[in-house]
């Protein structure tokens, strides 16, 4: 399944993902990756959890992202959650429909049985109708 956390900047979306990453790490079997645009939060996370700074791999555009998103899964059979903050600034989405690539993330996440949770900076108003309709994406605005 993927959740969505969306609101506008500055609306605590990260606290919301750290506290929510922190919690379930207590609470899984697999191993949990939480995939950032830098390393400031790298002391805010449990040490069990792998912290990946996107922005070492020069990913240019949502594609790359997605294969970036899908060679962690094939490396690590044993992954439970993926959490990504910063969704569309990461997945160089920013000011772009992200329905298509959401969708293929939750393919992705139903196909490898991996959750996945995603801050995305949008203001509901401009947020995709698609993904709102969509069953298979949960979808908490702050």
């Amino acid at each position: 399944m993927v959740s969505l956390i969306v609101g506008q900047k500055g609306k605590g979306k990260t606290k919301e993902l750290l506290d929510r990453v922190n919690a379930d790490v207590k609470n899984v079997s697999g191993n949990i990756v939480y995939l950032d645009k830098d390393t400031a939060h790298m002391y805010e996370l449990n040490n069990k959890i792998r912290l990946i700074n996107v922005s070492e791999f020069d990913i240019s555009n949502s594609d790359q992202f997605y294969g970036f998103v899908a060679g962690i899964i094939s490396q690590n059979h044993d992954i439970q959650e993926i959490f990504i903050d910063s969704y569309a600034k990461i997945s160089q989405q920013v000011d772009k429909d992200i329905t298509e690539n959401v969708e293929k993330l939750a393919a992705l996440s139903d196909k490898y049985k991996v959750d996945m949770v995603l801050s995305v900076s949008i203001e509901r108003s401009k947020f995709p109708a698609g993904l709102q309709a969509d069953e298979k994406i949960a979808i908490n605005f702050l």
